[in-house]
């Protein structure tokens, strides 16, 4: 049983599960993604700087080098990650956003785990992770080990984390 599989499990309700993302959850999935960003105290120049890449839409779940996957808890979203292709071997976690009243409670290394899975299950042999540093000690956990930094996207002269998690086939 994977680890994704066992921290679903301890969830008594068996409530919890995800599933593959759809078109019609890109505005849950913006929404999510502003306030799990939000969560660590940005300011508001901050948040607007980086609206673009947070936002998530309709066309980016569909695009076909993407893998969008969503944890719901009682029918709700309440989590989401997405993977990119960067080449068979090599993915990239491009996103992984849980909602601020459901951190630690296993929610982000349960679509970590499943992230691993999926790709695994791919032949992938690696994920690449540019992370908040506010999220270091999460990757930590997740196995990543962070490979050196890598300038943002949305705001110029930051440097942000970039960990790796080598998938190992048994």
């Amino acid at each position: 049983m994977s680890l994704c599989q066992q921290l679903l499990r301890k969830d008594s309700l068996g409530s919890m599960s995800i599933r593959a993302a759809q078109a019609k959850d890109a505005g849950v999935l913006t929404k999510i993604a502003f306030e799990s960003k939000a969560h660590w105290g940005y300011s508001p120049e901050f948040m607007e700087a980086c609206r673009e890449e947070l936002q998530v839409s309709q066309d980016k779940i569909a695009d076909g080098r993407f893998h969008f996957f969503v944890l719901e808890k009682h029918n709700r979203v309440i989590g989401f990650y997405a993977l990119e292709r960067l080449s068979e071997e090599e993915w990239e976690l491009e996103a992984l956003f849980v909602t601020p009243n459901s951190m630690s409670q296993g929610v982000g290394a349960s679509l970590v785990g499943h992230a691993k899975d999926f790709a695994t299950s791919h032949g992938v042999k690696k994920i690449l992770i540019q992370g908040d540093p506010n999220a270091t000690g999460f990757y930590e956990n997740q196995m990543a080990r962070q490979v050196g930094k890598r300038q943002s996207g949305s705001v110029p002269g930051r440097f942000l984390p970039l960990f790796e998690i080598v998938l190992i086939k048994l």
